[in-house]
């Protein structure tokens, strides 16, 4: 069972599907506490809305009895707010510890059972949130951004990414100065220029974007790349602990390459998981990629959320 709904953030509304246990639905008799369900709460990674590709793992969570908050952030697909394609790594984390307010507060969930999955640019910030949240139990972070700074190093050549700072130097004189709003392609073929700048990025996105009815824009503002390129979401990987952690890389993703992750994993405290899929970036999406991914995902949330 699902409902669209959506909640306030920053005096904002986020658009939300919220998933329930179909034995909530039948009127299942149970006792008061079992009524509540441990829940999960997801976004989506860099300029990308919560149509594409992760209606799927919400319901393949639902099924074996969790409850499930997906949101888009801020200005982002179905929710509101100026400018459109605006994705700042602060605001974002403030939309997801909103999400979980709004999740705490459903009746159908337990709120001292939350955890967080996050892909991509949002496993950055489920580390951040497992980090500094305590109401956050566990994490499941999938290709996650772990170190924007040292990922871009090794995704682009150093004249590229000097042209790239020189571009996003003098937007910032042009925003100062005129309040203008400008953007950059989030894919793109192979050739053309864009944020995403792997082939797989461009076939993903051109195979998922018809899911979105339309919401889903090609762009992000030049603001929100110079946010990225600096993105740490821990600094003090340290505080993480005693949240159990579990991480899932692609051995061939290039757009959040598994050997920073491998560094995070090897400095994390126990309990951590480590699960490497043979794909990229997208890998975890379909096929044997999917299956594996899921269903790692949901042994680490029942083992984690599920018990007492």
């Amino acid at each position: 069972m699902q409902r669209r709904t959506s909640f306030e953030s920053k005096g904002l509304k986020c658009s939300v599907t919220f998933y329930t246990p179909d034995q909530i639905a039948s009127g299942v008799s149970c006792a008061r506490r079992r009524h509540h369900f441990p829940a999960i709460v997801m976004a989506h990674g860099i300029g990308l809305i919560k149509e594409m590709g992760l209606p799927q793992f919400a319901e393949f969570f639902v099924q074996s009895r969790f409850v499930v908050s997906l949101f888009d952030y801020r200005y982002l697909g179905a929710s509101e707010g100026e400018p459109r394609g605006q994705m700042l790594p602060t605001e974002q984390q403030e939309d997801y510890r909103n999400a979980i307010n709004w999740t705490q507060l459903q009746s159908e969930v337990d709120p001292e059972r939350i955890g967080l999955w996050g892909f991509s640019y949002s496993g950055g910030h489920v580390l951040h949130l497992a980090a500094f949240d305590p109401r956050v139990k566990v994490i499941v972070a999938q290709m996650p951004t772990v170190n924007a700074f040292l990922n871009s190093r090794r995704l682009v050549s150093p004249l590229e990414l000097d042209e790239l700072t020189k571009l996003l130097s003098q937007d910032r004189i042009k925003r100062y100065q005129t309040g203008e709003v400008s953007y950059f392609p989030l894919v793109a073929p192979p050739g053309q220029p864009s944020f995403l700048v792997t082939p797989d990025a461009f076939a993903w996105v051109e195979s998922t974007k018809s899911a979105s009815e339309g919401r889903w824009k090609n762009r992000l503002t030049f603001e929100s790349i110079e946010h990225c390129l600096y993105y740490e979401p821990v600094p003090h990987l340290e505080a993480i602990f005693p949240t159990p952690l579990c991480l899932i890389v692609g051995e061939k993703d290039f757009l959040a390459t598994a050997e920073l992750t491998t560094s995070v994993y090897a400095r994390a405290m126990e309990p951590k998981s480590f699960t490497i899929l043979k794909g990229g970036h997208f890998d975890g999406f379909e096929g044997e990629g999917f299956e594996i991914a899921s269903t790692t995902a949901l042994k680490w949330f029942e083992k984690y959320l599920k018990q007492g």
